[in-house]
């Protein structure tokens, strides 16, 4: 394959890249990725030197950039969204921008070109809060966020795209992916680095909330396998089936750093806070997919990653880093605007 991954210097797009030219050894990458805060080429450097990657800035959204790139490629691989609840919530158009409107210019460049696969990796969070049961593919989509809303409205088109044009598209849906390179202010690798730090840990409302975490190898095998050996037209959750609260994050990350259960702050909850996502992956495991990092393995490898890697993680954690971490955390009970 030859394949462009858009938001190939993020988190999880990194992963997938690495894993790719180290698991494929016939397949080439482009990767495309605006650098915004959250992107960062560093995390490339392990396959900068190989003849069969390369990597271009730019811009999802940007047709002229776009179409040249995917005249070269056979497949797309999405991994290009904003993707902090959070941050929705203050600038809801650039979700709309990147995950909307982007999607649709790289659905366009495919179909224009031809393309093998379509592969759009989206969220669980496009089925909205879960309280019973397990969410599978079939289900009505019920986003409450913006964050959540764009990355449907995305899904909504490569549907379209498959209809219409006979796009051979696919859609992965993960459930909340830790590891490795994942920029701090996200939960697990934010209370880690506090920690660190000897800083709070902020908990959203009374730390109940729970999420579905799987690590982020996992999840990046299970993207490819689904973009290999997944039906065109279907999409596939890719879940590790853990159910995980803010508090057992917290009290995880603690204790593997030896650190006092005081540094535990409870802060305001957000606005529209889902309390519980939950995958069932059976659709995916039916291909040959299954986890192979649980939660305690997991956070174990995480967080002795950020102990022996804090030149990666201490230098982003300035300027508006902090400016973004005063207006949205607030302590319980604080009395701060």
């Amino acid at each position: 394959m030859r394949l462009l991954v858009t938001g190939g210097a993020g988190f999880i797009g990194s992963e997938f890249v690495r894993m790719t030219l180290r698991d494929h050894l016939e397949d080439s990458v482009i990767v495309l990725d605006k650098l915004t805060y959250a992107g960062n080429e560093r995390n490339l450097d392990p396959v900068r030197v190989d003849p069969r990657f390369r990597f271009v800035k730019g811009d999802i959204a940007d047709q002229s950039v776009v179409d040249p790139l995917a005249s070269e490629c056979d497949v797309i691989v999405n991994f290009a969204a904003e993707s902090h609840v959070d941050r929705s919530l203050e600038a809801p158009g650039q979700f709309i921008m990147t995950d909307v409107y982007g999607t649709y210019v790289l659905l366009e460049a495919a179909r224009s070109a031809g393309h093998e696969r379509f592969l759009q990796v989206s969220t669980d969070e496009v089925y909205g809060d879960v309280a019973d049961g397990r969410s599978r593919e079939g289900d009505p989509l019920r986003p409450r966020s913006p964050y959540s809303a764009s990355k449907a409205g995305g899904e909504l088109l490569v549907q379209a795209y498959r209809a219409s044009h006979g796009l051979p598209a696919i859609v992965t849906r993960g459930s909340n992916t830790y590891g490795w390179y994942q920029y701090p202010e996200k939960i697990i690798p934010l209370f880690i680095t506090n920690a660190l730090e000897d800083r709070p840990l902020p908990i959203y409302g009374d730390g109940s909330a729970v999420r579905d975490y799987i690590f982020v190898e996992d999840h990046c095998r299970g993207i490819d396998l689904a973009l290999r050996e997944g039906v065109p037209g279907e999409e596939y959750n890719i879940g590790a089936g853990q159910e995980i609260s803010g508090t057992t994050v917290a009290e995880t990350v603690l204790r593997l750093l030896d650190k006092p259960a005081a540094l535990q702050q409870f802060v305001s909850d957000r606005p529209g806070h889902d309390r519980r996502y939950a995958l069932d992956s059976s659709k995916l495991r039916a291909l040959g997919w299954e986890p192979r990092v649980d939660f305690g393995k997991g956070m174990e490898t995480t967080v002795a990653w950020y102990v022996e890697h804090r030149e990666w993680w201490s230098p982003l954690k300035s300027g508006e880093f902090w400016e973004f971490y005063r207006r949205n955390y607030k302590p319980v009970g604080s009395g701060a605007p």
